[in-house]
């Protein structure tokens, strides 16, 4: 594999110095940075020299470098939307780098109520950066993202065209970009793959990174050859702050309310950064605290349609003879849960950068994101008893309605131990760390860059408890309202606790880890093929070496004897009064999470079957090389080609494991593969304005670990069978895109376009039943969970979006500015097959959402802002099941939020805000929307705070 990646590279050097041509004499080079009147280096502007075809555009540190510029004065000229431009006359000296440093300055409209001052607007920031930029993208500034109250990063991307999250306790998770699951994006924190501490997918948690730490998000919906091809749906960049060019400093603190516990809340976060004296060193420390209690009101039902009971006649060999009753749906496993959670987010940033001379500078970027998650779960679990364990006097039948049923009753506490870190409660440890060297080089005609990064993802969760008590008895089964199904005791004596005994006590250890080294260089270099405007042609190489590891134990103890019955012991109580998800819901009487964490727990018994399978260890090493060319064609149309050749080698370990605890050994499996993916972006501008876009590019999503493991686990209490698949591919898409984008003078855009993704080997979970003993084992009628690769899938979208101030409107209406977009999205997939082989014609690629749109209507004049935003998701298939009635459904979401600001003075600004108005719950259904599966209410919050900046401005 090795030799065949090093002809590969020669090949790409050997195109490279073909496509190069001519070869440019001595002339000299001109760079810079732009900032703003505050010093903060901006993106996206265009920097021109007309006579001499020279452009290029100030990337996200707010360096620009223009190379091969032939000798003497020529006339420079800097265009950024909403600012005045720059117009000023340079002498280039053959051989040597110009060095010119500018400060933008607001344009002055006659709408414009604000002072000069002013930083300039985040709308004009991220709207010039989108303007530059050769593919299509969505771009967010740190200004932007203030503006809503926002205070993770997954909570401000979810205002993006063509994205959704999936939320977790009310806050943004997991992010869906056009359609495409979680684990199918890539989130990059400046350029470098982010790990991920989640076990059994790739999924970066979005909550985990404060927004307060981000600079801007930019959203690449269509890769170029030089960014990693792991981006199926889009590929998701986190740039943190830059060093200032002055002296910075501003700090935040806010205070609130949670209203679902009514406990108070606290974020701050501060940022300061200078510059040396001689302005070659660069410095900025940032760091951010949010701590807050959380809560949520959650009710879960499994439906089933058909049960078995026991007819108490013996067929020949004296077994009982089972007869299944097919019924209307039916809830047959109810809960009811209470959460208690407290979440600590604390971040710290550190970056440095050094200018050794005008052609040389190197940098140093790290962040420690820290997040502590302490939670408390009280659930009564209703699960029916069927097959043998009833007979026909057990249950009655309505209309073909199941009404009566008896159940087995669990009443459980999750916690964890009495100590200063977990406080009784399970602690969820995660850590994201990031520490980056690199360096940009000019030598000769060649622009070169370089990095190398160590990122690693963690997640800790230590003694984890849990205490279950259980009882047996009848219920009624009132499914009269599907969406909030209840269940109900026959006799309302059953419930008292002398009657729960004593089922389980509890460990539980989990461990998951991601390391990840990353190393790039890349060489970029003046190549004019069409006689007009600069071209460049650019190739690189890349590795990424990543170690996934996963250790998990379960240790269960006998503690019957001293704590037979629910009732002696101390009690946790949670009435319906106060219950979000309604009041009919009661949790009621629990073991108490204080007593749960006091136990000295010793000499348990460990329980392979708990934990064995989720172990794992895999290592995967991916290898990157490029090459690409950009060309202008004439002055309005530009064109990107490329191609980029990944090769991927996998290492996976896991266990396999008969008879729940009958550990055979490890298993080991390799596996490797190389993809090529050629792109082509065209960009016409057809007037100053107007542009449209067209991309064509291929990319990938490597399959989740958990899924490539080569486990093999033989549940037979449970007659079910796990099995992992090492030889799965990774899904590929090609995918075609098309976007017309009109900028307004007064900072604002109009887009809109379609996209068409042509999806192969998508991966999905097959259960099916086997009819013989082929594991080598009596597992005949065996339920088989096992991922494939699935056919063929396609997506088809439209995205709109509109952003402007509405200054065309008389008097007062003139303040107000609205912000919307929506996208139309349409899936179907090839090679489903349910749990009889079947294959499947009636279900979308699963995460696939057909309609999600952000509105927002803001007002500002010179002091106050306010601004009313909605988010909607329709929903979307989650989860295939078995068969259609088993499909899992995320359920449509509608947020509503609130924010304003108050400027005191040029330093100091008051905000409140208000998240969810609409106590918008987390929502899953089972195959119609009339049955929850899932209901969880997390209610409002509120934030009030200051917010100050302190800047020494530019002379």
């Amino acid at each position: 594999m090795k030799t065949r990646l090093m002809l590969k590279c020669k090949f790409v050097t050997l195109l490279v110095v073909l496509l190069t041509g001519v070869i440019y004499g001595q002339t000299g080079i001109v760079q810079g940075v732009l900032s703003d009147y505050n010093g903060i280096n901006v993106s996206g502007a265009n920097i021109v020299i007309e006579q001499a075809n020279k452009g290029t555009v100030s990337d996200a540190n707010g360096r620009f470098t223009l190379m091969s510029v032939p000798s003497g004065k020529h006339l420079l000229k800097i265009t950024y939307l909403g600012c005045e431009d720059i117009v000023e006359t340079i002498q280039v000296e053959e051989g040597q780098t110009k060095v010119v440093n500018f400060t933008l300055q607001p344009e002055i409209l006659e709408l414009q109520t604000i002072d000069l001052t002013e930083t300039i607007s985040g709308e004009a920031k991220a709207l010039n950066q989108q303007k530059s930029n050769m593919n299509i993208t969505n771009v967010v500034s740190t200004d932007q993202i203030d503006k809503f109250p926002d205070a993770n990063i997954g909570d401000a991307v979810k205002r993006i065209p063509g994205i959704t999250m999936q939320i977790d306790q009310g806050e943004a998770r997991n992010i869906i970009v056009r359609g495409l699951s979680p684990q199918l994006n890539s989130v990059t924190l400046n350029g470098s793959r982010i790990p991920s501490a989640e076990g059994d997918n790739r999924n970066v948690q979005m909550d985990l990174i404060p927004s307060d730490m981000i600079q801007s998000i930019e959203v690449n919906k269509a890769v170029t050859p030089d960014m990693d091809a792991d981006a199926l749906g889009g590929s998701v960049n986190l740039i943190t702050h830059t060093t200032p060019q002055n002296f910075r400093l501003s700090a935040n603190l806010g205070t609130g309310v949670s209203m679902i516990n009514d406990k108070p809340l606290v974020n701050g976060a501060f940022l300061i950064g200078n510059r040396s004296k001689n302005k070659k060193l660069g410095w900025l420390v940032s760091a951010s605290l949010h701590r807050v209690d959380y809560g949520s009101d959650n009710v879960e039902a499994e439906w089933d349609n058909a049960f078995e009971y026991n007819t108490d006649v013996q067929d020949a060999d004296g077994e009982d003879i089972l007869e299944e009753v097919d019924v209307n749906a039916y809830t047959k496993e109810f809960q009811i849960r209470k959460y208690l959670v407290e979440r600590v987010r604390r971040s710290i940033s550190a970056n440095l950068d050094y200018e050794i001379n005008e052609n040389n500078n190197i940098y140093f970027k790290s962040m420690y994101n820290w997040r502590d998650d302490r939670e408390n779960r009280f659930r009564v679990e209703y699960e029916m008893l069927d097959g043998e364990d009833i007979g026909m006097d057990d249950f009655t039948i309505t209309d073909g309605d199941l009404t009566r049923f008896p159940v087995e009753v669990k009443r459980q506490t999750k916690g964890g131990i009495d100590n200063n870190r977990n406080k009784n409660r399970r602690l969820e440890d995660q850590r994201m760390q990031n520490y980056t060297v690199g360096g940009n080089h000019i030598l000769g005609n060649a622009k070169i860059d370089w990095m190398t990064s160590y990122a690693k993802a963690s997640e800790e969760r230590l003694n984890e408890r849990y205490a279950e008590f259980e009882s047996e008895y009848s219920i009624i089964n009132d499914n009269r309202d599907s969406k909030f199904p209840l269940f109900n005791a026959e006799n309302i004596d059953d419930m008292a606790l002398e009657n729960f005994e004593y089922g389980e006590i509890t460990e539980e250890n989990r461990y998951t880890e991601e390391d990840d080294i990353n190393m790039a260089l890349n060489v970029k270099m003046n190549s004019n093929m069409f006689g007009n405007r600069d071209g460049f042609i650019k190739f690189g190489v890349k590795a990424r070496l990543k170690n996934k590891l996963r250790d998990n134990d379960f240790y269960e103890y006998d503690l019957e004897d001293t704590y037979s019955t629910l009732d002696q012991l101390p009690i946790d109580v949670y009435s319906n009064n106060d219950f979000t998800a309604g009041n009919k819901y009661e949790p009621g009487e629990f073991a108490s999470a204080s007593w749960l964490g006091q136990l000295d727990l010793r000499d348990g018994e460990s329980v392979p079957d708990e934990f064995l399978r989720a172990n794992y260890d895999v290592k995967e090493n991916v290898w990157g090389t490029y090459v690409m060319t950009q060309q202008y064609l004439n002055d309005k149309l530009s064109m990107l080609v490329g191609l980029r050749l990944e090769a991927t080698q996998l290492e996976a370990t896991g266990n396999k494991i008969e008879d729940e605890e009958d550990v055979i050994g490890e298993i080991t499996e390799e596996n490797t593969y190389m993809n090529a993916l050629p792109g082509i972006h065209a960009k016409y501008r057809i007037s100053e304005g107007r542009i449209l876009r067209f991309a064509w590019t291929n990319t990938l999503a490597r399959p989740n670990y958990e899924d490539i493991v080569p486990t093999l686990d033989v549940v037979m209490s449970d007659e079910e069978i796990y099995e992992g698949n090492p030889d799965l591919k990774p899904t590929e898409s090609m995918n075609f895109d098309v976007m017309a984008e009109q900028y307004f003078d007064n900072v604002g855009i109009l887009s809109g376009g379609v996209f068409y993704k042509r999806i192969k080997d998508f991966i999905y979970t097959y259960q099916s039943e086997i009819s013989d003993n082929s594991y080598g084992i009596d597992t005949e009628g065996f339920r088989v969970f096992k991922p494939l690769n699935g056919d063929n899938a396609q997506v088809f979208g439209v995205e709109v979006a509109l952003q402007r101030q509405l200054d065309f409107l008389p008097g007062f209406a003139k303040h107000f500015n609205v912000y919307f977009n929506y996208t139309y999205l349409n899936s179907s997939a090839d090679g489903i097959r349910n749990e009889d082989g079947d294959t499947r014609n009636d279900i979308d690629l699963p995460n696939t959402t057909p309609h999600l749109f952000n509105a927002s209507l803001g007002y500002k004049n010179k002091r106050f802002a306010a601004r009313l935003s909605a988010n909607f998701t329709d929903a979307y298939v989650d989860e295939i099941g078995g068969k259609a009635f088993d499909d899992r459904y995320y359920d449509q979401q509608f947020f509503l939020d609130f924010n304003m600001n108050y400027v005191v003075n040029d330093r100091l600004r008051m905000f409140a805000q208000v998240n969810n108005i609409t106590n918008q719950p987390l929502r899953y259904y089972q195959q119609k929307r009339s049955r929850t599966q899932q209901v969880e209410y997390t209610g409002q919050r509120v934030t009030l705070g200051l917010k100050y900046d302190l800047f020494k401005k530019n002379n």
